[in-house]
């Protein structure tokens, strides 16, 4: 993970990328509730599943946004259902890994495996917040309600469903997709360093600019985009 730590921490790639994403931000929601706090920090939450297509390669930007506030443990390779669309998109399994990181609590669920086996159990703040700002949430279009990923970021914010299609890395394997990330010019950089940069945004947003990576230029444009909406 040592080349995906490197690509995270490159803010000269991350300004050069900065908001390619098309629909951004459109599909992000603004909260005006208290930010959400777990161990005297704001947490993220990522609600997916690992046969999910559209969790895997949000997976992507998601780990290269966290990396830029703290460290995982035990994070590892996996792929989307081989049956679903866009089959075996390559991508990580936040399941049995771990979190550090002095800014935020990062909490992550995958209800079932790529191959639609139960896997884990929401807990009651996972579901509660999935339930308020995804499965029944009159404001987002009824047909979209409980899709995934879902990712909430203390409340403040929250996405539902990817924000870039999985096709950008559909037949790549993990090494193909890295080395692609290092050009900011390669379709898969743009999207996933695009999406990165919205969640650093957003993560920026709720731990009050702490970071050094929350003044780059890329963080302020992004701002100015929501803000705008």
């Amino acid at each position: 993970m040592l080349q995906l730590k490197a690509i995270a921490d490159n803010t000269t790639l991350a300004n050069d990328v900065g908001v390619y994403v098309k629909n951004f931000p459109a599909e992000t929601h603004l909260q005006t509730s208290n930010i959400t706090i777990i161990n005297g920090k704001p947490v993220v939450i990522f609600y997916g599943a690992q046969f999910c297509p559209y969790c895997a390669v949000s997976r992507w930007g998601m780990v290269l946004a966290l990396m830029r506030f703290g460290n995982f443990s035990k994070l590892t390779y996996m792929l989307s259902s081989p049956t679903d669309v866009y089959p075996n998109t390559p991508t990580f399994t936040f399941y049995k890994s771990s979190y550090e990181s002095n800014d935020i609590t990062f909490e992550s669920v995958g209800t079932e495996t790529r191959l639609d086996a139960p896997l884990q159990t929401p807990n009651k703040l996972e579901n509660a917040t999935f339930s308020e700002f995804d499965l029944d949430n009159s404001a987002i279009p009824q047909d979209s309600r409980g899709g995934i990923p879902f990712i909430d970021f203390g409340n403040y914010s929250y996405e539902v469903g990817a924000l870039i299609l999985p096709s950008i890395i559909d037949n790549l394997s993990w090494s193909e997709v890295i080395s692609s990330l290092s050009n900011p010019n390669t379709a898969q950089s743009k999207n996933i360093i695009g999406i990165a940069n919205i969640y650093t945004a957003q993560i920026c947003e709720i731990t009050n600019f702490t970071e050094p990576v929350c003044k780059s230029s890329y963080v302020s444009s992004i701002l100015k985009l929501e803000n705008a909406e």
